[in-house]
């Protein structure tokens, strides 16, 4: 296996590109913007682009679905319980001033246990709302992409329509009780571990909470 990491648009969003070495497959999880450049990653990898996989519907994770779509009309994969935050995303662009270009509609929906390929590579679907309603975390073969709920020293914002902070508690535990040497995919900034949060994260080890 193979990640590839993106920092894109002004919210400097984590897209991933996950290859298997093996069948020369690949997916994308979480196109936030510049299509163009992650379809040129794509082109640049030679290998087959399967689907996109969608952590969570927030406009910096959506926003360069309809590009890489139009240039191949492979499988967009969201959990129902965001589909109206990913209806809306254009809304949410205009609060910060944002050109964005609307993703067509989900064709599978995610759900808790569900388990994604990418040629030989299985990971399985937890669903972890708190950050978002319909937020997963997709993880498997040593390594989990936790989108928006945990960062490395931080933990995602609950103050946003649909967040919760007692359901992003209850979805931190689930996360942590991975393997300690899973290494954890943010949706922003670097990839970390469990054991490393569990040990220097304040929302972790007692030393801050989460607001409610």
């Amino acid at each position: 296996m193979k990640i590839e990491t993106f920092a894109v648009g002004a919210f400097q969003e984590n897209t991933y590109l996950v290859i298997d070495e093996q069948s020369r497959e690949s997916v994308l999880i979480d196109p936030g913007a510049e299509p163009e450049r992650l379809i040129a990653a794509v082109e640049k990898s030679r290998t087959t682009l399967k689907a996109m996989w969608v952590t969570h519907a927030h406009i910096d994770h959506v926003g360069a679905i309809a590009g890489v779509k139009r240039r191949w009309p492979v499988p967009i994969h969201l959990h129902p319980l965001d589909l109206t935050l990913y209806r809306h995303a254009n809304t949410q662009a205009a609060v910060y001033g944002l050109p964005f270009d609307d993703p067509p509609l989900p064709d599978e929906e995610l759900a808790d246990g569900d388990q994604l390929t990418v040629g030989t590579l299985r990971f399985d679907v937890a669903h972890v709302p708190g950050h978002a309603p319909g937020h997963v975390m997709i993880h498997g073969n040593g390594v989990a992409f936790v989108g928006d709920c945990l960062f490395a020293g931080s933990v995602g914002r609950t103050d946003l329509p649909g967040s919760n902070g007692a359901h992003l508690s209850r979805s931190l535990e689930v996360i942590t009780a991975l393997d300690p040497a899973t290494v954890l995919y943010p949706g922003h900034g670097p990839p970390t571990t469990v054991r490393d949060e569990l040990q220097s994260n304040p929302f972790l080890n007692g030393t801050a909470r989460i607001l409610a």
